[in-house]
């Protein structure tokens, strides 16, 4: 066996991306796959056929790097299926990949991996444009976590289909505890407390004398720290750049510069506002979201979960938790479902709103046991706006899936992971 198989086997859980991943590789000749570091890329590629059956290279290897510099063809000299990991270290391999498929009608190929958002990095996206199909992998959902056959709620949502009320048998997981720790493949292994505050502080040293010397110059690596912190603790809020300037002493530029680093690293995602017209949704501010809500708990110093129950900030880094799950299951449609959020001038609002075609869902978040009418008073206010909305759902905290009106239904938020 192959030693990098024998590495990843014993944490490895299947990810609900990878029949994704195998239909495009069926049809396409290059795929892209991206996120976050340690988000489990290289494990997902090495252990799912057919990419564990492909030659797998890693530009974190120096010799193969160098090889990548100076003849990059020969990487897959006598073979035409490959998979490259850390990609984004060399761009002069996406142009040999270019002309490799281009000048023999597709024969070969290519799985392209790395840790920033490649769509996002223009020489990659212009090198390859029409060639390519991009994917990202998020942290690991419970459903994953928990080894559960994926299927997807949001399919019979968008259909108008309602779950029939019901109370589940069983207690849901603490979520308190799920989100303190968080969902990268890495934590599996670790239940103390300690162990897991360890392995956040080396992720995050780790992606600031790593990635980002990488990928950008970073003038104060202190500065880009405190901009992480008042970030996270801005987690599932308007974003407003001017302010967050204010608050860290950081440049309005820099601020805007470090930012669209965050998010090109995949650790953090701007939610656009939701308006019919387009491009009103260009100019309204988004909304943050951290990727993993165990890092936005860690960089806000909510070092134990009581303190993370007892603070103010429970909602939003359960909204966090919740977003991770509705991002990852509008990724396995297809076409891929999009994801806003929704504002009054008068400050009603929607948590989400899920848009697939011309159909809508809007999603109230409440960390909460019980689904009461008045969490969904945005939803209805939503839907009297927009009644082409297939579906609205609360997503709670508690054991009961009850409807709420015609279109609306309360979610136990664990129904978002099996």
């Amino acid at each position: 066996m192959n030693e990098n198989h024998s590495k990843h086997e014993l944490i490895y859980r299947k990810r609900w991306l990878a029949g994704q991943l195998r239909y495009a590789a069926e049809n396409h000749p290059v795929i892209i796959l991206s996120g976050a570091r340690q988000v489990g890329k290289s494990t997902l590629l090495l252990q799912e056929r057919p990419f564990s059956e492909w030659r797998y290279l890693t530009l974190d290897d120096y010799d193969i790097l160098h090889q990548a510099e100076k003849n990059p063809q020969d990487l897959w000299a006598g073979t035409s299926h490959v998979v490259i990991d850390e990609v984004q270290k060399s761009p002069r391999l996406v142009e040999a990949i270019k002309k490799t498929v281009d000048s023999n009608n597709n024969r070969h190929s290519f799985v392209l991996s790395g840790s920033a958002n490649m769509n996002l990095m223009k020489q990659v996206s212009e090198s390859l444009a029409g060639r390519a199909v991009y994917y990202t992998l998020h942290p690991m959902t419970y459903g994953e976590i928990n080894s559960s056959p994926m299927k997807n709620p949001l399919e019979s949502l968008f259909n108008s289909e309602l779950p029939e009320n019901y109370k589940l048998k069983k207690s849901l997981p603490d979520a308190v505890s799920l989100m303190w720790k968080g969902f990268m493949p890495g934590l599996m292994r670790y239940s103390e407390p300690k162990s897991i505050l360890l392995w956040w502080e080396g992720y995050v040293m780790t992606y600031l004398e790593r990635d980002l010397r990488q990928l950008s110059q970073i003038e104060s690596l202190s500065d880009f720290r405190r901009l992480m912190t008042a970030c996270a603790l801005r987690c599932g809020k308007i974003i407003n750049q001017t302010e967050v300037s204010r608050d860290t002493g950081i440049s309005q530029p820099t601020v805007h510069r470090y930012m669209n680093l965050l998010e090109i690293t995949h650790l953090m995602t701007r939610v656009p506002a939701y308006a019919v017209n387009r491009t009103k949704r260009l100019m309204k501010s988004p909304k943050l979201i951290w990727t993993d809500p165990g890092l936005a708990t860690f960089l806000s110093g909510f070092y134990d979960k009581d303190s993370l129950l007892s603070s103010d900030y429970t909602g939003s880094i359960f909204e966090s938790m919740i977003y991770l799950h509705l991002h990852v299951l509008t990724q396995l449609m297809a076409p891929r479902a999009r994801i806003y959020f929704w504002r009054t001038s008068t400050g009603k609002e929607v948590d989400f709103v899920i848009e697939w075609g011309r159909k809508l869902i809007a999603v109230e978040v409440k960390f909460s046991d019980q689904a009461r009418y008045a969490d969904i008073s945005g939803i209805q206010l939503f839907i009297d706006e927009y009644p082409e909305t297939a579906a609205g759902l609360l997503i709670y905290n508690g054991r009961a899936i009850k409807q709420m009106s015609d279109k609306i239904i309360a979610l136990p938020w664990t129904m978002l992971t099996s």
